[in-house]
């Protein structure tokens, strides 16, 4: 099946999503047009459950972004407004293994330049030198009139959700 329309790729992806995530189509952050967040705890024991020598928790926050036309300064703002509403929502802990921040803009067209960008774009921070986690950045951008993805280095394996658009 080929999307022709920017909502029916967001569809798509959303479908695709939803199994494990908890999408959050009614009222997403603006400008975004939908969310997605996963969860996981995880424990380790020895022997015993009363033995349990590691927990940890991971999580993952995902942006959708829909425009018309991807340009400098509407990758600028869609970045910073992920990036700043993913860390809010982290809970550095002690048991906090990494928080993971993604981005996935469906554009019609995306200017060269911006395309670049998106490659060289880069964000990761820590919490108490790693010792409470950490938290990636991935960002994905689909060019509707012509298929094209682009991404940035994490962002690489978010690519192949796009295949069959």
């Amino acid at each position: 099946m080929i999307c022709r329309t920017r909502m029916e790729v967001l569809e798509r992806l959303l479908t695709l999503y939803e199994r494990y995530y908890t999408i959050n189509r009614d009222n997403p952050v603006p400008p975004f047009a939908a969310e997605a967040e996963f969860s996981v705890h995880g424990e380790e024991y020895f022997l015993l459950k009363s033995a349990k020598y590691a927990e940890m928790d991971s999580r993952e926050i995902a942006f959708y972004a829909l425009v018309d036309r991807l340009d400098d300064q509407t990758l600028d703002e869609l970045d910073e407004r992920a990036w700043e509403e993913g860390l809010s929502r982290v809970n550095a802990k002690q048991n906090h293994r990494n928080t993971d921040i993604s981005l996935f803009i469906v554009a019609d067209e995306i200017d060269p330049q911006t395309a670049a960008r998106i490659k060289k774009l880069r964000r990761y921070k820590s919490y108490r030198f790693g010792l409470w986690g950490w938290s990636g950045y991935r960002v994905v951008a689909y060019e509707l009139t012509s298929g094209k993805k682009v991404s940035n280095y994490l962002g690489r394996s978010l690519e192949k959700l796009f295949a069959n658009m």
